[in-house]
């Protein structure tokens, strides 16, 4: 299955994939709760999902832990414009398999499909070798610090998502959300949502051409 919200990209791919030799594109998903729906009825026909990231609704980091609770054999390959920063190491020990840069090559992509089908992990040559530099006290990041359901509220205050929204897509309550967007304040350093979206963006966690 192909999840991304651009009719372009999410096309692309699909077209891209089905003319390879042993791949067939079963679904396609604009959203993380529609790519959940379509797993709550043929999660099992699933080997493997292509999923992007910055997405309206929940988005694919809570999709890729929720599936991956459900449905541990799918093999999720994270597609998205981030290669660098926290996202790669969150979506990593969130549940995904892989997880590809959408400048890498195709031939990067197959073999992607290959080594998570055969159960294995992959990760882009570029994704890991900035994962290793990240593991050095000099690159030491404050986004690190976070938890991964701290990251998600951040991406999603960042996009403007207020808190009854953010409590409804990740089934908190809008109190607990308040106690979380207070603790960001406070690790992060920051005053204001403005100043937690330039932050945001200063690492990587958002896509400048989607705001």
């Amino acid at each position: 299955m192909v999840v991304d919200d651009h009719d372009l990209v999410r096309h692309g791919l699909k077209s891209l994939l089905s003319s390879q030799k042993g791949i067939e594109v079963v679904a396609e998903a604009s959203s993380g709760e529609q790519a959940i729906d379509y797993c709550r009825s043929n999660g099992e026909a699933l080997d493997i999902i292509m999923m992007d990231i910055n997405m309206p609704g929940m988005g694919g980091m809570e999709a890729t832990q929720r599936i991956n609770r459900s449905w541990e054999h799918i093999g999720i390959i994270i597609v998205s414009v981030h290669s660098d920063g926290a996202l790669p190491k969150q979506l990593l020990s969130g549940g995904a398999r892989g997880y590809l840069s959408k400048g890498n090559k195709v031939d990067e992509m197959l073999a992607a499909i290959q080594d998570v089908h055969a159960g294995g992990c992959y990760i882009a040559k570029d994704i890991a070798q900035q994962l290793a530099l990240s593991t050095l006290p000099a690159e030491k990041n404050i986004i690190d610090s976070l938890s991964q359901r701290e990251l998600q509220v951040l991406m999603m205050i960042a996009e403007g998502k207020r808190n009854n929204a953010i409590s409804e897509t990740l089934n908190l309550s809008p109190k607990t959300i308040s106690t979380y967007r207070k603790r960001l304040h406070e690790k992060l350093g920051v005053s204001s949502d403005i100043e937690m979206l330039h932050l945001a963006l200063k690492n990587g966690l958002l896509d400048p051409s989607t705001l």
